[in-house]
Order: C-alpha cells, then structure tokens, then sequence
C-alpha cells in the first residue's frame, strides 16, 4: 500500500510540474504589471523550478553523472525552493499590506540563503542533498533544519492568511483562489513537517506519502493562479453566446434605424463575432445598447393599439407567463421596423405605450446592463419565433 502510494505520488510529478509551467506562462503578462499579483506568480514560478529539478528522471540522471553535478543540482534546488518560501511571504505581505513583513520577507530569504550556503560548504564532501529513510542527512542536520523552518514559517503564515481573507473577500473568484492557493501550501507545509519528524525523532510513517502531498500541492497553486484566467474565459464565453443570440434582433434593427450602430456591421454573425468592429469586451455592450436605442426610436413607429393587441395575441400562443412581455414586444418591433421600412410617418407618444423593463426606458438612469442582455435575449428569440410570424394585426 505504500509503496502504491509512493509510485502514484511519482507519476503525478510530471503532470503537476506541466500544469505549474503552463501556469506560470499563462499569467506572466498580467502578474508581472500588477504589484499584488507578482509575489504569487513568482512564488508558483520557483516552486515550478525547484519541482522541476526534483522530478525523478532529472534527480536519476544527476546520480547517474559525478558526484559534483548531483551535489549542484540539489543545491540549486534547495535555494529555489527556499526563494520560493520567500516569495510566499511577500505575497502575504502584499496582500496584507505589511511593510514590515515584506522587508522580514526579504531579509529572512536573504538570511536563510546565506545559512544554507554556508553549512553546505561547511560539510564534508557530499553529493546530492538528501534526507535517506535510514542514515544521517546529506550534507548535515543543520542544513536541513534551516532548509525546513523556511519552509515551514512561510507555509504557516500563507495558510493563515489564505484562509483568513479567503472568507472574507466578496470576490469569488479571489476566495477561490486563495482557498486553492492555501490548500496547496497547507499540503506543502505537511510535507516539511514530515522531513521534520524524520530530521529529529526519526519518524518514516509519513514518508511514502510525500510526493503525493508535494505533487498536489504543485497542481492546487497551478489551479490557484489561473483562477482569473478560468473567470475570463467564462465571462468571454458567456459574452460570444449573448452577443451570438442578439445578432439577429441586432441586424435588423440596425437595418432600419443605422445611425444607432457605432460601426459599420460585418456582412455576417460569425465574422462579427470573429472580427468584432468594437474591442472584444466591448461587443456585448455595444450591442445592448444599439438594440435598446433602436428599441426607443422604433416606437415612435408603433401604430395605436398595437401593444395590447401583441399582448393579447402572445397570451393565446402558451408562450410561458414570464417570457411574454418579451414576445409582445417582439411583436411590436416587427411591425414598427416594418413601418419604418414603408415609409409610414411616426406615431407621437406611443413609445410610452410599449411596455419595457425600467432598465430600457428612455428616463432609466443606469441599469444593469446584464438584466438588460437577459431581457434582450428572451426578445431576439421571440423575435425569430412561429409566434411573432404568425402575428399579423
């Protein structure tokens, strides 16, 4: 059973050091220009390093070579992993805003560096660095008593704060993140506390379990910083699947009243969506608000009567209670958009006869521009449906 156990950790190290890479790429641009965000990419970043030079294959393939090269490689990662403990405090510290913990962030690292340094070349001659299930640990106890507390005081701190602000922000994509972020570094932490109990009781139990805990670990931060990554994919593809349902509604009316669209419209849906004329996080709004304003001049074209006789008519379809105001109003806007096309004058104040959501009246101050998507989808599908077709007043 431990052995299963050791052998899963070991496979997982491949696949947790690829997503943390992946990760890393992922989110370098938008970490490296914001302050809050550098601390914890820089973190995943050296963890991603020191996992990377921990893999078996590499740590194989060292002992394979002289003894030296296996000795600088366990070296180099001992300090990066340490640069990553240091990264995680001036995370912290970033997130809390502690001057004074961001300065102990860099002078503990610096510290915890120069001891490491110096006790390795205090040692005797060595190779890699190691802590063997039987035997004294390479290159010496002192060494990896100082390697463990750097771990264990940055883990420590990080998961109080992960969880402390985890519940507090009202941000779920933040509380998300902190969460994974906290639960990763907690499974790191259990990781040095066991090489703790080996390096002073001699304890093994924990032993077969660590690279499973390390490897997790690696996937939960990589999970934890591409939280906002995962957040704007959802929100870009809840946008193309609005702006993709609008676009017929859209067309036509901008057909009738053009003056409303900022830009010219593509010749097509998808190359409006592919080849947007607006920026990209710009299109769903620009075809909210076009839709509404061609909605309000279009009902200077509605003929008296013609709302409660789309009312009437919607009500004996079995269109669903909640979606009728939407179909009539989908009603309304064929006929006005058809009036418009024939050249009929316009009908002085009947706009106020239409019956529309408060966030699309012409006296509405603001609004929410996701209720008024949601009320604009339910119209452009009425739009196109056998029920609207089939109203003829």
């Amino acid at each position: 059973m431990a052995a299963d156990l050791t052998d899963f950790g070991n496979w997982l190290a491949v696949p947790s050091v690829v997503c943390l890479w992946i990760a890393v790429l992922l989110r370098a641009p938008g970490a490296l220009r914001s302050p809050q965000q550098r601390g914890l990419w820089l973190a995943v970043a050296t963890a991603a390093a020191a996992m990377t030079l921990n893999l078996p294959d590499v740590v194989a393939y060292a002992m394979r070579r002289d003894p030296g090269y296996a000795h600088t490689i366990g070296l180099v990662r001992n300090l990066i992993g340490v640069l990553s403990a240091g990264a995680v405090l001036y995370f912290v510290a970033a997130a809390t805003r502690g001057r004074r913990l961001q300065l102990g962030a860099w002078v503990g690292t610096l510290a915890w560096l120069t001891a490491l340094v110096a006790l390795d070349a205090a040692a005797p001659a060595h190779g890699t660095h190691t802590m063997p299930p039987v035997g004294e640990p390479v290159p010496s106890l002192a060494y990896w008593l100082v390697l463990i507390s750097a771990h264990l005081a940055a883990n420590t701190i990080c998961v109080f704060v992960c969880w402390r602000y985890g519940g507090r922000t009202e941000s779920r994509g933040l509380a998300l993140g902190l969460r994974l972020f906290g639960l990763g570094t907690a499974l790191a932490g259990l990781f040095w506390f066991a090489y703790l109990l080996k390096a002073l009781v001699d304890s093994t139990w924990a032993m077969p379990a660590l690279p499973l805990m390390m490897n997790l670990h690696g996937l939960l931060r990589a999970a934890a910083i591409l939280v906002p990554t995962l957040f704007t994919l959802r929100r870009s593809a809840a946008d193309v699947a609005t702006a993709w349902r609008l676009w017929p509604l859209w067309r036509d009316l901008v057909q009738v009243v053009p003056h409303v669209a900022l830009n010219k419209p593509r010749a097509g849906r998808l190359l409006e969506l592919l080849w947007p004329p607006v920026p990209r996080d710009m299109v769903v709004y620009r075809k909210v608000i076009e839709t509404r304003d061609a909605i309000l001049i279009l009902g200077e074209y509605v003929a008296p009567g013609l709302p409660e006789l789309a009312r009437s008519h919607v009500a004996g379809t079995g269109v669903p209670e909640q979606r009728r105001t939407a179909a009539a109003l989908a009603c309304v806007l064929k006929e006005a958009r058809q009036a418009k096309l024939d050249g009929l004058p316009q009908q002085a104040g009947e706009t106020v006869a239409l019956e529309l959501p408060a966030a699309i009246q012409p006296s509405a101050e603001g609004g929410d521009l996701a209720d008024e998507a949601r009320f604009l989808v339910d119209v452009a599908e009425a739009y196109g449906s056998p029920a609207t077709t089939a109203f003829t007043p």
